[in-house]
């Protein structure tokens, strides 16, 4: 069975198309490819079928990922094929705990920077769309620091599942 994570921030085009493109990396090299699925979403459609912002997809393949990406808009639907969904800040986790159809699938949600232990009580992912270029450096360095984690809490997870 195959568990699956989405990456939520506001537009899909900065920050969550950035986690999407790293945790994937991770999941590729811990050889998780055929059971575990990445994909990301907007809370927002405002940039629906655009790529990422070109800033995330120079960062991102400077530091050798993926910039390919097609943003879109998370659905509440999502939450029943979903077994984890991410949030990059606080606003995101707010908003997706209102589109959450139960308690269970309210349960599902995360901020990315928990699973950051260095992290301390800032778990929020800055949005570098206004900033500069360094905003996005910054960014990538946040989501590398918390996918270690991620992807230890995903391989306990699949440690209890029948396979």
């Amino acid at each position: 069975m195959t568990y699956r994570v989405c990456f939520v921030c506001t537009g899909n085009i900065c920050r969550s198309p950035m986690a999407e493109s790293v945790f994937r990396a991770r999941v590729a090299q811990a050889g998780l490819e055929g059971r575990v699925a990445v994909d990301s979403a907007g809370t927002g459609g405002w940039h629906e079928g655009e790529p990422a912002d070109p800033r995330t997809v120079s960062v991102l393949e400077e530091h050798g990922y993926d910039g390919e990406h097609t943003a879109r808009q998370f659905l509440p639907s999502w939450f029943t094929r979903l077994d984890l969904v991410i949030a990059l800040d606080t606003g995101h986790l707010r908003a997706l705990r209102r589109m959450a159809p139960t308690a269970e699938d309210a349960r599902k949600i995360r901020l990315l920077r928990s699973y950051d232990p260095a992290a301390g009580d800032d778990l929020d992912v800055p949005d570098p769309y206004y900033g500069g270029r360094d905003g996005f450096e910054e960014c990538l360095e946040m989501v590398e620091a918390a996918s270690t984690g991620l992807l230890a809490a995903v391989r306990e997870e699949l440690g209890g599942r029948a396979a």
